[in-house]
């Protein structure tokens, strides 16, 4: 398989923050469909939303009503929803969603659903962020990561999950295990991560040789009004640019059609992998 079709969707809230949290989710996933159906019928061959994209950005609040939006993965409603669709339309989906593995187990997940339906595997976000607006550790575990690179029906893909970003050491272990995709569902605002949205992320396309596609949610969430979620998902190749890019607003289905080609073609020319030393990297690893 060379040529992709891939989809990215950006979303505002579409729900009030004063429903149940099962009810946000309900109203959130009711509000996919009809981006998933119009993914479908223009051929989208990987589509992949938003950091927990069925629920508000919650982490501002340190509220343990939170727990009840997590769901079973990959037998909760949600997964099992999104199943029915990627078997419908042929299409690949990575679910980015709050996972209960149980009580008192929270993860921030992505879960992987080949285009038969068949659910692949997930991944859970290895960097957890603390500070003020980002009480992430309250609500999730990080991740133990494998690195894990999904064999989809057409192509290798790997997952990272926003804060995750501004560590390279994830993106080249994913473009070692043999992604050609790196999807990067994120929840980022306005502020100093802005301008790192552009700058690290089609860096990290470039030192790996691989694609990767971006997604940030739009608007703001109150109570917490932590700033404006910026939007802005994108798609870059591995040269490092920017070839697709959705609004700073607007919620949208962003669709880009790729050529997995470039990969071997990149990595060929760069030899970035063969001259890499890990053996004079120890320290990276050794110590903390």
């Amino acid at each position: 398989m060379e040529k992709l079709k891939i989809g990215l969707i950006q979303m505002r809230l579409k729900a009030s923050i004063d429903l149940s949290p099962e009810a946000i989710r309900d109203a959130m996933n009711e509000a996919h469909l009809p981006l998933i159906d119009q993914a479908g019928a223009a051929g989208v061959q990987v589509l992949c939303f938003q950091e927990v994209f069925n629920q508000p950005y919650f982490c501002p609040s340190q509220d343990a009503k939170w727990y009840a939006a997590a769901e079973r993965v990959p037998d909760g409603p949600t997964v099992t929803l999104m199943r029915e669709y990627a078997a419908r339309h042929k299409m690949v989906i990575i679910v980015p969603l709050y996972e209960e593995a149980m009580p008192g187990v929270y993860y921030n997940t992505a879960a992987v659903i080949d285009a038969d339906g068949n659910y692949l595997g997930k991944y859970h976000k290895t960097h957890i962020p603390h500070v003020a607006g980002f009480w992430e550790k309250f609500f999730f575990k990080p991740g133990k990561s494998e690195w894990p690179v999904f064999d989809t029906a057409y192509g290798k893909i790997g997952v990272y999950i926003c804060y995750d970003r501004h560590f390279p050491e994830g993106w080249r272990a994913l473009a070692l295990n043999g992604a050609e995709v790196i999807f990067n569902p994120s929840a980022t605002v306005a502020g100093v991560s802005q301008y790192l949205w552009e700058l690290e992320q089609p860096a990290s396309a470039a030192a790996n040789g691989c694609f990767i596609a971006a997604i940030n949610r739009v608007g703001t969430e109150a109570p917490w009004d932590i700033g404006e979620f910026y939007g802005s998902s994108y798609i870059c190749n591995p040269r490092g640019q920017i070839v697709a890019q959705a609004s700073a607003s607007e919620y949208e289905l962003l669709i880009h059609d790729i050529d997995l080609g470039e990969v071997r073609e990149i990595r060929n020319s760069w030899q970035f992998f063969r001259d890499r030393r890990p053996e004079t990297y120890r320290r990276l690893t050794d110590g903390e």
